[in-house]
């Protein structure tokens, strides 16, 4: 019996010093994925990283631990690894939604859209996360399924109002289901959200092409060239739009900035073998070399060889023929034009700036190589140059909007407001619509402090974009200066009304009603605020605020609270907070020196009375007592 006993000592201390967790290992699990669930929102990275290390301590091979992996695996931008490891998370525990939505977006990335769509599907069965909308989407998008893209899309850009790439995609399926208008709607809401959206402006342009407003497409297609003017797909468009125009010094332009090739009409008109009638062909090249070679010294064979080669699309053997007649001392200002190009197509800029001075040396009016030169200029900074150049070419082409915004844009940089005033109304002469423009100058007559001019153009803003919230907010800004309420008020409703599911709009609407002492409407708005957002701090401050008011403290206590809880930094929310306790629990309050006597001598007076009182009582109690005493002795 006692061997027995100290085997089963020696079995406890077995389990307690191995530590036996008696079936915990399985809560532990538990735990690490409810731990891995938190990693989705974690902004801070060491925090980020401790939790990890604490998800793969407690549950070492469970799914959490391989969702961690390849969390970590995907950060250093190994795609096959973690999605390795996410299909090992998923077979530990097949509802693990987080791993099956990054899976999809993994599968999404590298093409495999059946796949992803099945797992960004099992993802949003547990996780609304805006990711895994906006790929599922997508891959609606592309499979034409559009109902379901729209929803996808939408739900996607509820939280992600930033990303340019859900508005511009629900345009393209709006596009695609034949409603332009909301199209366009949509690539304005992508442009708010990045104003240089190469996308957007391309497809706004297409749709106005479509509607033959080839200046509006101008106009949008020069904003995205400004985005990046590498972008050969807007030169491709701006040469056709030119062309139908009938301006073919400009279409060429842009078609060699695309990739294709024209021949410079100037050359066109050198007889004996003109660009126009030139095939380009072999036969036409092998002529033209035979002339060199009887006489190398004949600039103008070079310069005919170099525009069948530059037609061709042979750049490396036109550069080659432009150069030799450069050498030669072509006076041709075209031959330095096309060589510049050609320069800046091998991002030579150096080169091509030296080629498009002596463009314009050899001749002033080429208005191309002012343009040009003034571009290199101004892509690097050296504005005094580009002004000038720019200004060179707008003497000769005074029409052209884009690049009086140009110079507007670099007046305005340099703070030379009235210069850049001047420029600004030169864009709108030509584009009067030009919402750039526009907006633009209204912000340089703020500056000066002309209002009225100001609001006049951002007014013309809201009429061609109601959505642009930039706009509204600078012109509400102008209107609380001026105390103009009535318009302030017609402003945010129609935000309110542009955006219905914005919880801001209906705050700030909020807030004017609250100012005039239109405490329903204030209130309503704040309600409505929170219905959309429930933890809309500010709205829920501003509506504890209106029921202190009017002396509801217990709704305007708990409102005040919900306000701290959504937003602790808020320093209003615990003063009106301690207002109310105060309210409640009154703090003695000090007393003067003349009203200490009075409530001294108060004190006084029932402290006599309650002893008169006092020996009142006594005597009856006495009296009490002996005739208590008395029937006593009778009986």
């Amino acid at each position: 019996m006692r061997i027995l006993k100290i085997y089963l000592a020696l079995m406890c201390a077995v389990l307690l010093l191995t530590g036996f967790s008696w079936s915990l290992g399985t809560d532990q699990c538990k735990e690490a994925l409810e731990l891995a669930g938190s990693l989705e929102g974690a902004q801070d990275d060491a925090r980020m990283r401790q939790t990890e290390a604490k998800i793969i301590s407690l549950c070492p091979d469970g799914a959490a631990a391989h969702f961690v992996n390849a969390l970590q695996l995907e950060r250093v931008g190994n795609v096959d690894g973690a999605i390795a490891e996410y299909r090992r998370a998923l077979r530990q525990d097949a509802s693990f939604a987080r791993a099956s939505g990054n899976l999809g977006l993994l599968y999404a990335q590298k093409g495999m859209d059946d796949e992803a769509s099945v797992e960004l599907a099992r993802g949003l069965s547990a996780h609304q996360n805006p990711l895994y909308h906006k790929a599922i989407a997508r891959i609606f998008a592309e499979r034409k399924v559009y109902p379901l893209a729209i929803y996808h899309y939408n739900e996607a850009g509820k939280e992600l109002s930033r990303d340019e790439a859900i508005f511009t995609g629900l345009a393209e399926v709006y596009s695609a289901m034949g409603q332009p208008d909301k199209a366009l709607e949509e690539y304005g809401r992508a442009l708010n959200a990045n104003p240089n959206s190469e996308k957007a402006y391309i497809g706004s342009a297409a749709i106005h092409i479509q509607r033959d407003n080839l200046d509006q497409a101008i106009e949008q297609l020069k904003k995205a060239e400004m985005a990046n003017p590498q972008n050969r797909e807007v030169h491709l468009m701006l040469a056709n739009i030119y062309e139908k125009k009938g301006d073919s010094k400009l279409s060429e332009y842009h078609s060699l900035l695309g990739g294709k090739t024209r021949i410079s009409p100037a050359v066109a008109d050198k007889p004996p073998v003109t660009s126009a009638n030139s095939s380009g062909t072999d036969k036409d090249i092998e002529e033209l070399k035979a002339a060199i070679k009887e006489h190398p010294g004949d600039v103008l064979s070079h310069e005919k060889l170099g525009n069948i080669y530059r037609a061709a699309g042979k750049d490396a053997e036109a550069f080659e023929s432009y150069r030799e007649a450069a050498h030669l001392k072509s006076t041709n200002s075209d031959v330095y034009l096309n060589l510049g190009i050609l320069y800046e197509k091998k991002n030579q800029l150096d080169e091509a700036a030296v080629a498009y001075k002596r463009a314009i040396n050899a001749n002033p009016a080429n208005a191309e190589a002012h343009l040009k030169l003034g571009d290199i200029r101004f892509s690097r900074g050296v504005f005094p140059e580009a002004v000038e150049q720019y200004s060179e070419f707008l003497k000769l082409k005074p029409d052209s909007p884009d690049i009086h915004l140009k110079l507007a844009r670099i007046f305005a940089k340099n703070k030379e407001t009235s210069l850049a005033i001047a420029s600004y109304n030169s864009v709108l002469t030509y584009s009067p619509n030009d919402a750039d423009a526009n907006r633009e100058i209204a912000a340089m007559y703020k500056l000066k402090g002309d209002n009225d001019k100001a609001i006049s153009h951002y007014r013309k803003v809201l009429a061609l974009y109601k959505d642009d919230s930039e706009t509204r907010t600078a012109l509400v800004s102008i209107y609380v200066k001026n105390k103009q309420y009535d318009e302030i008020t017609a402003l945010l409703k129609e935000a309110v009304e542009l955006n219905p599911d914005d919880p801001n709009n209906h705050y700030k609407l909020g807030l004017i009603y609250d100012f005039k002492k239109d405490y329903e409407n204030a209130s309503a708005s704040y309600k409505k605020a929170i219905e959309i957002k429930a933890d809309h701090a500010r709205s829920l401050n501003a509506l504890g605020r209106l029921y202190m008011k009017a002396g509801k403290l217990s709704e305007a206590k708990e409102t005040l609270e919900a306000a701290r809880k959504a937003d602790p930094t808020m320093e209003e929310t615990s003063v009106l907070l301690s207002n109310i306790r105060d309210e409640f629990n009154p703090e003695p309050r000090k007393i003067s020196k003349g009203k200490k006597s009075k409530i001294s001598k108060a004190k006084k007076s029932k402290n006599k009375k309650a002893k008169k009182s006092t020996k009142k009582s006594k005597v009856k109690k006495t009296t009490k007592k002996v005739s208590k005493s008395k029937k006593a002795v009778k009986k």
